[in-house]
């Protein structure tokens, strides 16, 4: 007889483990007051530092939620509006220029038909991110640095915004969904509006009164997992240096929004809870239950799901995307469901409709659609278990 539910999905895990696949990993599963985690593999093939529950992780983008939950709070405070115009915090974002096709040079553009609002950046709906071809917008955005990757972006916010700046936007702001850029400029506009690092901010605004107590932008090198990436023809692991230091061990210059936080599996159930119990942190209001339910629904219409092409082909066929995460649309069992995953090997998604938190965290890279197959499975067999 098993001891819990979700022991299933202890098997599964370990062969990934004693497969090669994945170095190491951390998982919980959480619904309602009772709390499943599964801890396997090692954090460091060189060292042999086995994995623990409360390892490190460089969480890319699962932090994304992260940052539109603060930007909120500053919607809340009535620092900033949902639907006002970031110019007065970013004005190197004033008066974009939008190129006239997507594969248009560089100068040719038109005006922007409007300003860049904040649920343009946290719908990434503001004109820029990741552009999936070898147009000249891709190229230039590479040559400055500031094209989606990997590799977080090494020098300080104002000049990542100024570079951001000198580009026309790929789209109308609000007309097409383009991934990544909009959170960690999201991320300059909470700095700078509450006159706080993000750092800072989201240490005494969010993570604090949450019990995050292991969530920043570095962590100490005794408890990072390391990075893996896999060669694309063996599938052999290489020790990855991620980020623009040597680690996540070191302050970065500049805090990503979008893709920089380390955690721990156990924050992210803290901040999972919280979004479940609607704003709610134990007895203490965060966030209005409004603000909540507006970042849990669907910002991107039919007709910006058409015109914006992501991976896998499908994926519009069953999410949407809200305010700074993701949300399962299909099939209706899975409605309602919201979290992401993020390229360095984590993933993290709650279901309202049974109370259930499911984190899992490696320190493999996602590389190729493949890579996604270990966390999904894992995910769904969590929600489903009995």
């Amino acid at each position: 007889m098993l001891a819990s539910p979700f022991d299933v999905l202890r098997g599964p895990l370990d062969q990934a483990v004693s497969s090669g696949q994945v170095p190491g990993l951390t998982a919980l599963v959480a619904r309602g007051p009772d709390v499943w985690t599964h801890v396997a593999g090692q954090r460091d093939l060189d060292s042999a530092a086995p994995m623990l529950r409360d390892t490190l992780f460089a969480v890319a983008s699962i932090g994304k939620p992260l940052t539109a939950v603060s930007a909120l709070i500053l919607v809340q405070d009535g620092v900033l509006g949902l639907d006002e115009p970031v110019d007065p915090w970013l004005p190197e974002l004033a008066k974009p220029r939008v190129l006239r096709q997507r594969d248009s040079a560089l100068d040719d553009t038109r005006p922007a038909t409007r300003a860049i609002t904040l649920r343009d950046l946290l719908s990434q709906r503001m004109g820029l991110g990741i552009v999936l071809a070898d147009v000249p917008l891709a190229l230039r955005m590479q040559e400055l640095g500031v094209a989606p990757g990997p590799t977080i972006f090494g020098e300080d916010a104002d000049t990542y915004m100024a570079r951001l700046g000198s580009l026309p936007l790929a789209h109308q702001p609000g007309e097409a969904w383009l991934y990544h850029t909009g959170l960690d400029v999201a991320g300059v506009l909470v700095a700078r509006a509450s006159g706080m690092s993000l750092a800072d901010f989201q240490r005494s605004r969010l993570f604090a009164p949450l019990g995050m107590v292991d969530t920043g932008f570095s962590g100490p090198a005794d408890r990072l997992a390391t990075q893996y990436s896999p060669d694309p023809e063996t599938d052999a692991l290489a020790r990855w240096n991620s980020a623009s230091g040597e680690s996540f061990a070191q302050s970065p210059v500049f805090e990503a929004g979008g893709s920089g936080h380390v955690s721990t599996v156990d924050d992210f159930l803290a901040f999972g809870r919280f979004l479940l119990a609607g704003g709610m942190a134990g007895n203490q209001r965060l966030l209005s239950s409004d603000l909540v339910d507006e970042m849990l629904r669907d910002q991107i219409t039919p007709a910006q799901k058409a015109a914006s092409p992501w991976f896998p082909p499908d994926f519009w066929d069953t999410h949407g995307w809200g305010l700074g995460v993701a949300l399962r649309t299909a099939p209706s069992s899975a409605r309602g469901r919201f979290g992401w995953w993020g390229g360095y090997g984590t993933a993290f998604w709650c279901d309202p409709a049974t109370d259930t938190v499911a984190a899992l965290f490696t320190q493999r890279m996602m590389t190729a659609p493949d890579d996604a197959v270990l966390a999904e499975g894992f995910i769904d067999a969590a929600f489903n278990a009995p």
